[in-house]
């Protein structure tokens, strides 16, 4: 039992490490600051995006942990590691290609004081690309 749950602890540690380095890019990737669009100035538009995103990530990160449980340790947070980090740089490239898709910018919606259905779009491919990382883990 002590085992399981040293192995939980990491997994979470794990998880919450890929969870940081997403809001990190997504970050990178907002006009200010991510973390005062949501708090300060309230911004839903992104906190749909960031919600969308940690929930994607954390589908990915779950997958992997299921799917390699049976491995040891080192090898499932491996691979848990590496799909995770490969959810963060897809979704990334899911916005950056719908800036190219669309007209205005991605990053300006993330700011947007209103409502922007384009908030809903990039937190849907975040999702969609999040699945698919998830379908080519099984």
């Amino acid at each position: 039992m002590l085992a399981s749950l040293g192995h939980a602890t990491v997994y979470s540690l794990v998880g919450m490490a890929l969870l940081a380095v997403g809001f990190v890019v997504l970050d990178l990737l907002t006009p200010g600051r991510l973390a005062e669009q949501i708090w300060v100035h309230r911004s839903t538009n992104a906190a749909v995006v960031l919600s969308c995103g940690f929930l994607g990530l954390g589908l990915v990160v779950f997958t992997a942990i299921w799917t390699n449980g049976e491995a040891s340790l080192g090898a499932a947070l491996g691979w848990t590691v590496a799909f995770g980090l490969l959810g963060v740089l897809l979704q990334a490239l899911a916005g950056a290609l719908l800036e190219l898709l669309t007209p205005g910018r991605m990053r300006d919606v993330l700011v947007s004081r209103e409502l922007h259905p384009g908030s809903l779009v990039l937190g849907a491919a975040q999702l969609a690309v999040s699945f698919v990382v998830v379908a080519s883990i099984w």
